[in-house]
């Protein structure tokens, strides 16, 4: 089983591989014949100032209070910080956002600079229940994937939803962005990115499962308000 769903990944990883090495060939000799290459120019982000604006107001998500918002250093970027609050039920959760700022700027090492700020805010920061899952989006419509996993630190445990949101999806991997953003060039246009990643509290040793519907619940409205008043 464990052996057929790494063949299944790496099939898919290859398989991007190959579309976007079509999609780089495709794009680059119209502009090599006239001695432009398209990564030199990138498209600009039409989108940029509401982008950058993120890290200094949050994001209003329907439904849902800020009660805090700040401006977190996080690894070498500056995320926004969110401490958000559901009107009808009071459920609490944590809401981190990086988003683009630049024409140039790819999505790298911002799980890995999560993983290190949690570890550094609660002294430990110990990943289990991983996996990949699926949410759609109704309106705007999209499919997004996200890394879903439990988060245990010594002071709180999280249920953890992460992906890298642009206009009409998402997905936790930079190589998926990076073939979304090409195909995007192709037209002249940009696949603007945000990182997302959420933070709901949960019991200690509990199952994510139990806190999926919720978790997936923020998902969803975060990306459609990305999608509709930023990206």
């Amino acid at each position: 089983m464990i052996y057929s769903k790494l063949k299944e990944r790496y099939f898919a990883h290859i398989v991007a591989l190959l579309l976007l090495l079509l999609i780089l060939v495709i794009g680059a000799v119209p502009g090599y014949l006239k001695g432009n290459w398209q990564w030199q120019q990138p498209a600009p982000i039409i989108n940029l100032k509401k982008l950058k604006q993120i890290r200094q107001t949050g994001l209003t998500i329907p439904g849902w209070q800020t009660i805090e918002q700040t401006e977190q250093p996080i690894g070498e970027q500056k995320w926004s910080l969110q401490l958000i609050k559901k009107l009808q039920t009071n459920t609490e959760a944590m809401l981190l956002l990086l988003p683009q700022n630049g024409p140039r700027k790819q999505p790298q090492v911002e799980w890995t600079e999560i993983n290190s700020w949690g570890r550094s805010r609660w002294g430990q920061w110990n990943i289990a229940q991983s996996r990949l899952v699926e949410f759609t989006v109704k309106q705007p419509p999209a499919k997004v994937k996200a890394v879903f996993f439990r988060a245990a630190t010594t002071e709180q445990t999280f249920a953890v939803l992460q992906w890298y949101a642009w206009r009409d999806g998402g997905n936790p991997s930079t190589l998926q962005w990076l073939l979304a953003d090409q195909l995007a060039q192709l037209q002249k246009q940009r696949a603007a990115w945000v990182a997302v990643s959420i933070l709901l509290p949960m019991e200690p040793l509990g199952k994510i499962d139990t806190f999926w519907s919720e978790v997936k619940s923020i998902g969803e409205t975060v990306q459609a308000t990305l999608m509709t008043s930023v990206l």
